[in-house]
């Protein structure tokens, strides 16, 4: 079924979100997880409303030369089915695109860049394989932990540039996951470690975000699988 592409919010100047790059943010709502952490909770609601796509590119042209690329997060982005046909129309304007993805639907990610309409990946790594479903909230006979290692290996086959990331949360991680989570993505140029942070759109408010020095501990361990891991953000 065809699933056409919508946009929720638009942050129209970032700095941080696109490596490098002057850069807007385009949030599309709805998510195949549930992740108890997740920061933008709120573009899973049946009333979040949408931006007409005509304003967008109205936006998009007119910054163009100024801004020099477009993040495209969510939600979830792959969803849509008319993911190519949107990122075309970025490409076009002369933006880089960066798209964000959780990395369930690796045919459509391979198909985006097989088309050349993707200049960086950010995939997160949500844990290790024994903790993932957890993690993004599905029950473990609705969870299939192949689309994930399908996602990882397409990105750092594919993708011109990239980089994984993890957002660590006190209740979800220990020194085995932490390790597991890094094990998954070997050989990874560009891995990040982010710090949870509790928000008002956080829908599990019994979580906490792990203490400085747990992080670096964590930190420590990762490096021993991958040495350019760093901590987002300190």
């Amino acid at each position: 079924m065809e699933q056409y592409i919508k946009i929720s919010g638009i942050q129209k100047l970032t700095l941080l979100d696109y490596p490098e790059h002057t850069a807007c943010t385009l949030f599309v709502p709805f998510c195949n997880f549930r992740c108890p952490f997740c920061h933008n909770s709120e573009l899973l609601s049946a009333s979040t409303e949408f931006y007409d796509e005509a304003e967008i590119f109205a936006f998009l042209k007119k910054r163009a030369g100024v801004l020099e690329g477009v993040c495209v997060t969510g939600g979830e982005p792959t969803l849509y089915t008319d993911l190519n046909r949107f990122l075309g129309k970025i490409k076009d304007l002369g933006y880089a695109v960066k798209l964000d993805t959780n990395g369930f639907l690796p045919d459509r990610l391979q198909a985006l860049l097989d088309d050349g309409l993707v200049d960086y990946v950010a995939m997160d790594i949500k844990n290790s394989p024994e903790r993932y479903s957890e993690t993004v909230g599905l029950p473990p006979e609705r969870f299939d932990i192949s689309p994930i290692e399908r996602s990882i290996d397409i990105i750092m086959k594919s993708a011109p540039d990239y980089e994984f990331r993890t957002t660590v949360v006190t209740e979800l991680f220990d020194e085995k996951s932490i390790e597991g989570a890094a094990r998954m993505i070997i050989g990874a140029k560009k891995y990040f470690l982010q710090k949870f942070v509790m928000r008002d759109t956080v829908p599990s408010k019994t979580l906490t975000p792990p203490q400085s020095i747990v992080l670096s501990r964590y930190l420590d361990i990762v490096r021993k699988i991958i040495p350019t891991a760093q901590i987002r953000g300190e």
